[in-house]
């Protein structure tokens, strides 16, 4: 799991240098897709542990 936050972070920390001009826009909508994703993945689960669903 600490190798995956690792990749995580310098590929965010990548989409922000400032030698590149321009966004790459696929890499931006896979990392926020991603954050989304596991964002709902960890509510379900919240859910499911406190019985309220």
């Amino acid at each position: 799991m600490r190798r995956f936050a690792m990749k995580a972070l310098f590929t965010v920390l990548s989409l922000s240098r400032a030698e590149r001009r321009r966004l790459d826009w696929d890499r931006t909508v896979l990392v926020f897709s991603t954050l989304v994703t596991l964002g709902l993945v960890a509510l379900y689960v919240f859910g499911k542990s406190t019985a309220r669903w």
